[in-house]
């Protein structure tokens, strides 16, 4: 079992490309604007980085889809909502740890009563989807009337069968569980397919965009404290494959987040990060190429100039005001009435629910599972 230890965003072994110099970022976006000229240019080129994120990440094909296995459990009524834990198989064997998270009465669904649904990965913090701001964000987030589901990055809390420093295809994984946390969302009879969210901080920020750039089932992204031209994230699950510098092209996080045009996203950035330039440098052109499809209301720039590296009651209060607008919410209430749950309570597997003794064991028995559901 891999020990649950902080993973610094500058992790031991640092992949190549992590980080290039700022002025180098400005002049890269400006050399990528000018490889198009109009909406058809921009479309060409963002099918050959979209192709570039999955051959990179060597999901080229997609593995098959196999079915999610879903186990819930421990339903808690809360304040206006509830928590359940959940878990499901994103390749047979390999599984995916988190939390569900639910309106406790339904007050914005649509006309057939559906809801909107919201992944929300997390970055490299240390308690990950069990600390505080975490089961704050998704219990506003299901007052509000949505379902959202909280899980494991690879390797972290109860995801514990792949390396998230030393696996090489940690990115891999973590993106075809992203997909396939959008598949459990959907399988789920209340879930609007239409109105399916994601947003994370950090290396979860990194999830965000990297997910709404590949699977347009994502109607509405919200990445926090990571889009920058110059830092691609210290972190195999970040920058471990080669997704910005292919064979006929480069490209950098700024350009990826705008994959997702013309769908809704809301960029959050601080001063205090490598996300400083959003305003002067990401964000312009971010918006630039929103501007080709007429779509400029539909991106924004939430920028903190006086704050850190975190998700916190600031980021959290853009967000929600952006998926109310986006995914048709309530108004979100003061976060006062949420009380954390004890971080053992969360939990998918403990002495009386063991871990399953069919799980895949050790890196090359995980990777051979996941090559063998890409053979046609």
């Amino acid at each position: 079992m891999i020990a649950r230890a902080v993973v610094a965003l500058a992790c031991a072994a640092l992949p190549a490309q992590v980080k290039i110099p700022e002025a180098q970022a400005k002049r890269d976006l400006a050399e990528f604007a000018a490889s198009y000229d109009d909406l058809a240019g921009w479309q060409s080129r963002a099918a050959r980085i979209r192709d570039g994120i999955l051959e990179g990440a060597a999901l080229t094909p997609l593995p098959r889809r196999t079915p999610l296995n879903v186990v819930s459990r421990s339903r808690r009524e809360r304040d206006g909502y509830t928590v359940e834990n959940v878990r499901f198989e994103s390749i047979p064997g390999l599984y995916v740890t988190g939390n569900l998270y639910r309106p406790a009465h339904v007050k914005s669904g649509d006309a057939e009563g559906k809801l909107a649904g919201i992944l929300c990965p997390h970055g490299h913090w240390e308690a990950g989807r069990f600390r505080d701001a975490m089961q704050i964000r998704c219990a506003v987030l299901a007052r509000m009337g949505a379902v959202v589901f909280a899980y494991d990055m690879v390797g972290w809390q109860e995801s514990w069968q792949v390396d998230h420093r030393k696996d090489a295809h940690a990115m891999t994984y973590q993106l075809w569980n992203a997909i396939r946390g959008v598949d459990f969302l959907l399988s789920l009879d209340d879930v609007d397919p239409k109105r399916v969210g994601v947003t994370g901080a950090s290396g979860g920020g990194t999830q965000t965009f990297l997910l709404a750039a590949v699977d347009d089932r994502v109607a509405a992204a919200a990445p926090v404290v990571m889009v920058s031209a110059h830092f691609f994230g210290g972190c195999n699950c970040e920058s471990g494959r080669p997704i910005h510098r292919r064979p006929k092209h480069r490209t950098n996080n700024a350009e990826i987040v705008a994959l997702a045009a013309p769908r809704p996203v809301l960029i959050v950035s601080c001063g205090k990060d490598w996300t400083k330039n959003v305003p002067d440098v990401e964000f312009p052109y971010v918006r630039s190429v929103y501007g080709l499809f007429d779509a400029g209301e539909s991106v924004a720039n939430a920028h903190f100039a006086d704050e850190g590296h975190d998700y916190g009651a600031n980021k959290r209060a853009a967000v929600y005001a952006f998926f109310r607008e986006h995914l048709a919410l309530a108004a979100p209430l003061d976060e006062g009435f949420v009380e954390p749950l004890e971080h053992a309570s969360l939990r998918c597997f403990d002495d009386e629910h063991p871990r399953p003794k069919d799980a895949l064991d050790g890196a090359e028995a995980i990777r051979d599972a996941f090559v063998a559901l890409q053979k046609k």
